[in-house]
């Protein structure tokens, strides 16, 4: 009898599963980040995610981007949580044939970009040969206990809320994987959106000082798997009544017929935090996104019911468990 081939998330869950857990953890398996608690009300937030090559640099994206990128992929999930990160270790994997010079140079640069340009630095880290280029990069950040922002802490009532607009990155990626034709100056954004990623570092962190932020979680795995994972973490359910459509990829999806909502909720890597916040903070939550330079979209409310969908004037459309995966086919 053969086997069943595991995704990512199954493969997460049976290794949680087999870990003993100390008493110290802050944070639960499975948030966007780890934590121990060091005492006086203070926690290390750790982080570590990795960039693979096969999977996560797509074609045109040049080593200087593909470096870059694995530093922002682990900032967007201290930004989920309201955290500084204060300092990043870097291991690199390289096949035999990357070790040139001009290669080296151009992922160094890149990783060295992203870094600073969230204000925090590289100490070091390990390089190895492998198979293809790898990328796993290590954060490091203090936080205060009770400010770190976890996935469970929705509650019915609450505002649902985004940083930004999605299905750029979908869009961009069908450009890239497929050579789709698209207009030059509609083209050119999506495809930015891809190859030069930004993370909701500001956004976030201004969230967290107002205490208004119920649940977080970054939008990398697409907009409808976040909101099923805050709703599974915090066991309530969403009525999403504004979809948070890019104009560009909306334009996009016209002009090659696809379906507008799959681009805008089952996408992903969009690096946008998805947060759940307290109606009477509201106001005190949008102006300081706003202080900084960001924006903070409501797209809807939490509600008791265990049940995400999306509320179109009088029309209901369930929004699906499904988004980024690795081990499953999600580009074409």
């Amino acid at each position: 009898m053969t086997e069943k081939k595991l995704g990512e998330r199954e493969i997460i869950e049976i290794i949680f599963s087999k870990l003993d857990k100390t008493s110290r953890m802050s944070v639960p398996f499975g948030d966007d980040v780890s934590a121990i608690k060091l005492g006086n009300n203070l926690i290390a937030v750790l982080k570590t995610d990795m960039l693979v090559a096969e999977t996560d640099v797509p074609p045109k994206m040049s080593f200087w981007q593909a470096s870059r990128k694995a530093i922002v992929m682990n900032i967007s999930d201290f930004a989920a949580k309201g955290v500084k990160p204060t300092a990043i270790l870097v291991s690199l994997g390289l096949p035999r044939k990357l070790a040139r010079e001009n290669v080296i140079k151009q992922i160094a640069e890149g990783l060295n970009a992203g870094a600073r340009e969230y204000d925090t630095y590289i100490l070091g880290g390990d390089t190895n040969e492998a198979c293809d280029l790898i990328i796993a990069c290590m954060l490091y950040g203090v936080a205060e206990e009770n400010r770190i922002v976890s996935r469970s802490g929705a509650k019915p009532g609450d505002y649902v809320a985004v940083t930004g607009l999605f299905g750029k990155t979908s869009a961009g990626l069908k450009i890239l994987l497929q050579n789709l034709k698209t207009p030059k100056q509609i083209e050119k954004r999506l495809v930015n959106s891809v190859l030069m990623p930004k993370a909701r570092l500001k956004e976030g962190l201004a969230l967290a000082k107002t205490g208004a932020v119920t649940a977080s979680i970054d939008s990398s795995d697409g907009l409808a798997w976040s909101l099923h994972e805050i709703a599974k973490a915090s066991k309530v359910g969403f009525e999403i009544d504004k979809v948070p459509m890019a104009p560009e990829a909306e334009k996009f999806a016209k002009i090659h017929n696809l379906d507008p909502m799959e681009l805008c909720f089952y996408g992903g890597e969009e690096y946008e935090l998805v947060v759940t916040i307290n109606p009477k903070l509201w106001k005190e939550a949008q102006g300081a996104v706003e202080k900084v330079g960001g924006k903070l979209i409501r797209i809807g409310k939490t509600i008791e019911k265990k049940e995400i969908y999306l509320k179109v004037k009088d029309r209901i459309v369930p929004l699906e468990a499904r988004g980024w995966e690795h081990f499953r086919p999600n580009r074409s």
